[in-house]
């Protein structure tokens, strides 16, 4: 059993510029969201980061939320909170494999995100990982957005035009018809 088991966690980060996360979390089993949120605060107020806190419908549009802000905001990386629940049809698999895909996506394109999602089988799996004093997932998932975070910042932040730009040419006069001179 997974509760039993230990493991090694890596030291949290340090920061000489402060952090800021946006947590982002899907609040349908609100008990469970509030653990996990609790877990991702206590960690994000650890390396001395302030975070903001937004709530949406479900867990897959916890990427969606996180998609626009890490486009429109100045946030240095995003926590993904929720829990999915086994149920009887496959939109479980649905859910589990579609957040988590989007989420990865994103990551790959330079978005600092810690998935903190629980998917599980049952309330009482949910609730074991959820426990900010047990597993701690939501503590898990903030401390691997703010290893991601320290790892942008040591190579010089997200550069979001990779690929092949033109050179750029510049001039520093022109001639008597005003075409530029190198």
């Amino acid at each position: 059993m997974a509760g039993s088991e230990t493991h090694y966690t890596l030291p949290l980060p340090g920061f000489d510029k402060p952090v800021k996360l946006l947590i982002v979390v899907a609040p349908y089993y609100k008990d469970i969201a509030d653990q996990l949120v609790s877990g991702a605060r206590a960690e994000i107020e650890k390396v001395g980061g302030s975070h903001e806190l937004i709530e949406v419908p479900g867990a897959l549009e916890v990427p969606t939320a996180i998609g626009q802000a890490w486009r429109m905001s100045n946030f240095d990386g995003f926590v993904a909170l929720g829990c999915v629940i086994r149920g009887e049809t496959t939109h479980y698999d649905t859910v589990c494999n579609d957040s988590s895909r989007a989420i990865q996506l994103l990551g790959l394109q330079g978005a600092c995100i810690g998935n903190g999602i629980l998917t599980v089988e049952n309330r009482a799996q949910a609730e074991m990982r959820a426990d900010a004093q047990g597993q701690n997932k939501g503590g898990g998932a903030a401390a691997a957005a703010l290893h991601l975070i320290a790892l942008a910042r040591r190579w010089g932040g997200a550069r979001r035009n990779v690929g092949f730009l033109p050179e750029r040419e510049e001039f520093d006069i022109a001639d008597q018809g005003g075409n530029p001179v190198a």
